[in-house]
């Protein structure tokens, strides 16, 4: 026969007199917790210290002028630098970003920022920086940006690149170069020259474009004060002047001795002669072109 012991009935929570009800006690938890928190302090701490102590980076420092000796003793030093490219940036403002001597680790060099900060300059538009070995050769290459017109801005000029953007430099003309003036100009001188520049024989001819109210332009031929004023529409350019070369093809428009060519009208042009009073001008509708 067997004799099994009654099993402890599980203590209950100990109700006292005035109701109130005493849970187990939770102070190994707790225990446990501020525990981990002050392992948690003190890694942090220790973080601290040595940040502020700069431990890991002198650490790094010290194996990295190490490994740049060790590899410069082995020859990974600049033989030459190379510079493609160069017309108008100055060597100086190159010398001056590279600031590299023949000898210095090539290892060493920060090719990505001398990128960066090569295409800070006016002049570059975009710049590659690389190395090459046997011989250890530092290789920059620049695209510099090319003048397309000059704007006249608040009595100062400012060189205008094939994209339309200011280049802040100095600049002598070395041949002649479209004059662009007023507000707005750069921004929308591709649009004009995307429909003038095709012309061989009219656009050389093209001293100045002013840019009227940033919305249309006005073409001066010839001579900046007593040459031929083209009025452009500020829509539909690209008709206007077609209608101009076929006046000047079929009629020699542009031969006569004209101060103004107006063309800022769908079914007329109007010109004004050059000996005629400023009211004066020539209505030349769509019927007449044939006799102009």
């Amino acid at each position: 026969m067997t004799i099994s012991t009654p099993t402890a009935p599980t203590a209950a929570p100990t109700v006292v007199a005035d109701k109130r009800i005493y849970l187990p006690q939770l102070w190994p938890y707790r225990l446990i917790g501020n525990i981990l928190l002050l392992v948690l302090l003190g890694f942090a701490s220790a973080g601290m210290v040595i940040a502020k102590n700069n431990l890991v980076t002198q650490k790094l420092n010290s194996l990295s002028d190490y490994f740049y000796g060790f590899t410069s003793y082995f020859g990974f030093t600049v033989d030459d630098i190379l510079v493609y490219g160069r017309h108008k940036t100055a060597l100086e403002e190159i010398h001056n970003i590279v600031n590299t001597r023949r000898g210095d680790n090539i290892l060493r060099l920060d090719i990505r920022q001398m990128k960066n900060d090569l295409e800070q300059l006016p002049w570059v538009k975009s710049a590659t920086v690389s190395r090459s070995y046997l011989p250890n050769l530092l290789k920059i290459n620049l695209q510099e940006r090319h003048v397309r017109s000059l704007w006249q801005i608040n009595n100062a000029f400012y060189p205008i690149d094939t994209d339309g953007a200011v280049i802040h430099a100095d600049f002598i003309p070395s041949h002649p170069v479209l004059l662009i003036v007023g507000r707005g100009a750069p921004e929308h001188l591709n649009k004009l020259l995307a429909v003038i520049e095709s012309d061989k024989d009219i656009y050389p001819r093209i001293k100045v474009a002013n840019f009227i109210s940033d919305r249309r332009w006005n073409l001066i031929l010839d001579d900046v004060e007593n040459g031929i004023t083209v009025k452009l529409p500020a829509k539909n350019m690209d008709k206007a002047w077609k209608k101009l070369l076929k006046l000047n093809k079929t009629q020699g428009l542009l031969k006569r001795k004209l101060t103004i060519i107006d063309l800022r009208f769908a079914n007329k042009v109007l010109v004004k002669l050059r000996n005629a009073p400023n009211e004066e001008h020539l209505t030349l509708g769509n019927e007449y072109e044939s006799n102009i």
